[in-house]
């Protein structure tokens, strides 16, 4: 259950990649979900003021509560959840986005956060964010230039047509996701994060994604996946987290985790 770290890797030397002690991320809203014309001004005025702590119209979201979980080189890590229970949150504080309210995120390596809304720009062919995403992955250069012909043919996207050459603009939502896990999955890293990725794409993509999640494991990596498909946290997961209104309810083997949420939630 939650009060113990559970460890998937075989017996053997463990090399920690993630540690979550005692984490608690607090969103502070102003506004109140009821912003009128002088919301920014209120705002502004209260910053020259140097006004601090809490004040009228300001409110407090408590988004993850007390987590606390070891992760190691090797694992490939599911986190469930229904809607609102802090998952997201809990990868950007892992991977430096977020600051923690309280406790502390420790990671071996450079972590690396893939979602669904990465950022690559509209305006420029799918080739010049390949060029540009690889090299804001690490990647060199020559790197990028080996790599260039098996991210477009992992991506999936000129299969009905040259799209590379086309402006991402022109793309959709799903040939964008594909195009984005591809350069993400290219590179080796210490500690992989993708928010939903696998939701996008046919039964094919997916298939090729979770080949590349359990090669990303051999190569030393950690890998945490967000998604609400059970079925490709089983295909893609030896360990599972939990999470429910920002707590951490339960980090265990996958299947012993996932008959446990969907009996609670059926879902």
């Amino acid at each position: 259950m939650a009060d113990e770290t559970y460890d998937a890797r075989p017996a053997g030397p463990r090399i920690p990649t993630v540690i979550a002690d005692d984490v608690h991320i607090v969103y502070r809203v102003h506004g109140g979900g009821s912003a009128g014309r002088g919301s920014a001004t209120a705002a502004l005025s209260r910053m020259v003021r140097g006004e601090k702590g809490e004040s009228r119209g300001v409110r407090t979201v408590h988004a993850v509560r007390g987590v606390s979980f070891t992760a190691y080189r090797g694992e490939a890590i599911g986190l469930i959840g229904t809607n609102g229970s802090g998952k997201s949150t809990l990868l950007r504080a892992i991977a430096g986005l977020l600051p923690t309210e309280r406790g502390k995120v420790y990671t071996d390596g450079q972590p690396s956060l893939l979602g669904v809304n990465a950022a690559l720009m509209g305006d420029l062919t799918g080739e010049r964010n390949v060029i540009l995403g690889g090299l804001a992955m690490g990647m060199s250069r020559e790197e990028v230039r080996e790599r260039y012909q098996d991210i477009v043919d992992f991506s999936g996207i000129n299969e009905k047509g040259d799209f590379i050459t086309l402006p991402m603009r022109t793309y959709s939502s799903g040939m964008g996701a594909r195009l984005r896990f591809a350069i993400a999955a290219a590179k080796n890293h210490d500690v992989l994060m993708i928010d939903e990725a696998l939701a996008t794409g046919d039964r094919k993509f997916q298939i090729r994604s979770e080949e590349r999640i359990r090669e990303l494991r051999k190569e030393a990596g950690t890998v945490f996946l967000v998604s609400h498909s059970n079925k490709s946290i089983r295909d893609t997961c030896d360990r599972v987290l939990w999470l429910e209104k920002g707590e951490l309810l339960m980090d265990g083997p996958t299947d012993e985790v996932l008959r446990a949420y969907e009996k609670e939630t059926g879902r």
